[in-house]
């Protein structure tokens, strides 16, 4: 017998999901609706995939560059070009602005899914650098709508728990790859085995068409305008996102240019540093990626609740802080103290990621939330190519990739003092006070 008032089972929260259950890492949950949970659970999957598609490459890093005859000189330069493709995302960050969050989520699944599965098949560098800078377009874009989907569906008091969540399911994406990772020395064929897995939600794509629903903010704005407005003028909004925000682009802006400029070289890198470095083999590399990790990715939800609790800004300023100390530590460091370190290295960044991530979701109105996100890839994409293009020149000058890394990682000191001063607190407030709709 169906429902007699969907509206009434949708909204109840006391309702909790099975697969709750299986990840203790999200602490206790808040009181959230049956219709939050759903999302959260429909955009969790994907974004799981999505994470295991991007950890790929410096995952197996040095198998490909073995098996594709790379030149060390060359590998900064390539992980810059695959970068790049974060910056052709921007396009369908705005389309998500003018025809909807769904519609292009479901065109970036099953776009990057597909490109995943065709790089397991790459006959050379150039072609491996192609179809992965085609893929993180896709992926790039993907990550963006699903922190947007959480900061326009969930409540104001559970925002910053919601996307420390999301990052949290994310990560185990990262963790399933570490798992198989820990295997590529047996699998049939390698590396390639790894990229063929990441066709797997291509199995999902009818389920998703069913389930996932158009976000209620997106579509309450949308009804308000007529259809040639949506469909018209697809620049619009970023000519009125600039306008209207300068600051706020630049203060967020700034903030992300920096981490990327500084930090990006240092995550591309980690696998490789402890292989060659320090003689780790794969399987050990694995292990602490999937026994640390899971420590690691607690930072998510811990600082989304911080976050929620005692405001945006402060706990902001702490992880920022604390992540460049880190990276800097682990890359000058030696022997088992690598390993708390680089525990604590995850947790931090994974915080830090959540609490700008949310800032960034809050600090524009739903017409330019997408079209926002887009335009902090844009410059997170620029620092971050620059960044290893900059690792690569100080390693001509050094002939260290860990010394280069170090340098860059100094200049990442400078966003959390442009937090204290210049971001506004944001907890607890609704998206429409914070940033009302011009």
């Amino acid at each position: 017998m169906s429902n007699p008032n969907p509206t009434l089972e949708e909204d109840d929260r006391s309702w909790k999901p099975r697969w709750l259950a299986l990840t203790p890492f999200l602490g206790q949950p808040p009181p959230l609706t049956r219709h939050q949970w759903r999302i959260i659970g429909l955009i969790a999957v994907v974004n799981i995939f999505d994470q295991y598609d991007l950890m790929l490459f410096s995952l197996a890093l040095k198998q490909i560059q073995a098996d594709l005859a790379i030149p060390e000189a060359q590998l900064g330069d390539l992980g810059a070009i695959i970068r790049l493709g974060a910056l052709p995302a921007f396009f369908f960050a705005v389309l998500a602005d003018r025809i909807g969050r769904r519609r292009v989520l479901l065109i970036t699944i099953i776009a990057y899914t597909v490109l995943t599965g065709l790089t397991a098949f790459a006959p050379n560098a150039a072609s491996f650098v192609v179809l992965q800078f085609m893929a993180r377009i896709f992926a790039v874009a993907e990550v963006m709508l699903a922190y947007v989907v959480i900061a326009e569906e969930l409540d104001p008091e559970h925002r910053g728990w919601g996307a420390g969540a999301l990052a949290a399911l994310g990560a185990c994406g990262s963790g399933l790859a570490l798992g198989l990772f820990a295997a590529v020395d047996i699998l049939p064929m390698g590396w390639r085995s790894l990229y063929l897995i990441g066709l797997i939600p291509l199995v999902l794509i009818a389920w998703l068409r069913r389930s996932l629903p158009e976000t209620k903010r997106y579509a309450a704005q949308a009804s308000e305008r007529s259809h040639s407005e949506i469909g018209r003028g697809a620049i619009r909004p970023v000519i009125n996102l600039i306008r209207m925000y300068p600051g706020r682009i630049l203060m967020i802006g700034s903030v992300i240019f920096l981490l990327s400029f500084a930090e990006n070289a240092g995550g591309f890198f980690g696998p490789k540093y402890l292989q060659e470095e320090h003689g780790w083999a794969p399987y050990q590399y694995s292990l602490l990626g999937v026994a640390g990790g899971f420590v690691g990715i607690f930072g998510g939800t811990f600082a989304g609740r911080l976050s929620d609790r005692f405001g945006r800004k402060k706990i902001a300023a702490i992880f920022l802080l604390a992540h460049p100390v880190l990276v800097l530590v682990f890359y000058q460091g030696f022997g088992w103290p690598l390993v708390p370190i680089w525990v604590g290295m995850i947790f931090s960044g994974i915080a830090a990621g959540v609490v700008l991530a949310t800032y960034g979701n809050e600090l524009f109105p739903t017409s330019y939330r997408s079209t926002a996100a887009g335009a902090r890839t844009i410059v997170a994409t620029i620092g971050g190519v620059l960044g290893l293009l900059a690792e690569s020149l100080l390693y001509g000058i050094y002939h260290s990739h860990w010394t280069a890394i170090s340098l860059l990682v100094l200049v990442a000191f400078a966003a959390p003092v442009i937090v204290v001063i210049f971001f506004p607190e944001t907890r607890g407030l609704e998206l429409e006070e914070i940033s009302p709709e011009r």
